[in-house]
């Protein structure tokens, strides 16, 4: 697969809706970021976006960006699983598309995929480029994959271009999906300059540290169980400290009481990730599925160690060094990890962090990200016959 990361930009100015479920997490970040970076390039971008999730986080963020979007933002409310009101959310997508006539309309995520392609089957809409993004979610292995992969193969047709955020995810579209006519390009998930700057754990803060969604595919009863092996193997003086949250934080706190662990690890809550990072020196990622996960490479901007098992796009941060990365679902392994990142030496430590750092910021920017979007559009446009230079800039 070709990589357009080089490409000159879509010019002149191109009319692009992104549509998502929930505005929560890493594929959130994904499109804030992609929709400021287009803005800031001069073209008019809008959001659909669940009313329904998100919160007041989600409030806040939506209306920092709300005033760089020439084409607004639209809340609705959108499930998360196949419902009845996917019909009425789906006519009320098609009508925004109608009502602001992007050239390109790029659906995030199963359910923005599903809209954003849906469209695709309503005439009168005119014919901007669909573009779908993969983010993980129904393609892992989960109860309803063979659903949801069926839909995936309906809406198929009406994809235009597939824009995956790593090679991983690529690949489990094709295994799953199989063969489809669209154009197929990568725009890796990517940091800002800003992000490139050291966190130092404050002098109370845990030896381990964990950061992301309490939930069963994150691999967090995992990690608690190697810290119970790594207290039975001498080093009872290992703390964990968890931020996040998420359905599994009753089932992980009754592991943290049956391990006997309750002096020695301690649940944060939801915390912006570098906050987080001052809570612990060696940040592990213990998942059992992922696509490409933006805490793995925000902990390496920051210069933090990490630990992190060996699943979906990681190894693709990694890059050199992925042969640093563990099993999933393996606690002994894990356990080993961690109790050979507290004897390394700190020299070696700091020059692998180096390592990865440089790695990280060199192919996973919001610019690269940016610019191997937008050159994948102006493909996709000139493939069905409306090459970018001949759009003409409407009015907004």
């Amino acid at each position: 697969m070709r990589n357009f990361d080089d490409m000159p930009l879509c010019e002149p100015s191109l009319r692009i809706l992104h549509v998502l479920r929930a505005p929560v997490g890493g594929l959130f970040r994904h499109v804030l970021d992609l929709a400021q970076e287009q803005a800031a390039r001069g073209h008019a971008v809008g959001l659909i976006a669940d009313s329904r999730t998100g919160g007041e986080t989600a409030d806040r963020r939506l209306a920092r960006i709300a005033p760089l979007l020439r084409l607004g933002v639209v809340r609705l409310p959108m499930r998360r699983k196949p419902h009845a009101s996917d019909l009425p959310a789906i006519a009320r997508v098609c009508r925004e598309i109608a009502r602001l006539k992007p050239d390109v309309v790029h659906g995030h995520g199963s359910k923005g995929g599903l809209y954003a392609r849906a469209s695709g089957f309503v005439p009168g809409l005119g014919d901007p480029l669909r573009v779908y993004t993969p983010h993980g979610g129904s393609f892992h292995q989960q109860p309803g994959r063979a659903l949801y992969m069926a839909v995936e193969r309906v809406v198929a047709s009406q994809t235009d271009l597939l824009l995956f955020e790593s090679e991983f995810i690529a690949r489990e579209y094709a295994k799953g999906v199989g063969p489809t006519r669209a154009l197929r390009r990568i725009a890796r998930n990517g940091l800002l300059p800003n992000e490139f700057a050291p966190v130092a754990a404050a002098p109370e803060g845990a030896e381990f540290l964990y950061v992301g969604e309490l939930s069963a595919y994150k691999g967090v009863d995992t990690l608690i169980e190697a810290l119970a092996a790594l207290h039975r193997s001498g080093a009872a003086k290992a703390r964990l400290a968890i931020v996040g949250s998420g359905c599994e934080l009753a089932r992980l706190a009754a592991i943290v009481e049956h391990y006997d662990l309750n002096r020695h690890v301690a649940f944060h809550g939801a915390l912006p990730a570098r906050d987080a990072f001052a809570l612990g020196r060696i940040v592990v990622a213990p998942s059992r599925a992922e696509s490409l996960p933006y805490i793995v490479m925000e902990a390496i901007a920051a210069d933090k160690t990490v630990i992190a098992t060996d699943v979906g796009g990681v190894a693709e941060i990694f890059g050199p060094l992925r042969d640093r990365l563990i099993p999933r679902d393996d606690p002994a392994a894990l356990a080993r990890a961690m109790a050979a990142a507290l004897r390394r030496d700190p020299a070696d430590a700091a020059a692998e962090r180096a390592a990865l750092s440089r790695q990280v910021a060199t192919h996973f920017s919001v610019k690269v990200m940016a610019d191997s979007a937008l050159a994948a559009y102006a493909q996709g446009l000139s493939r069905k016959g409306r090459a970018p230079a001949a759009l003409s800039e409407a009015a907004i």
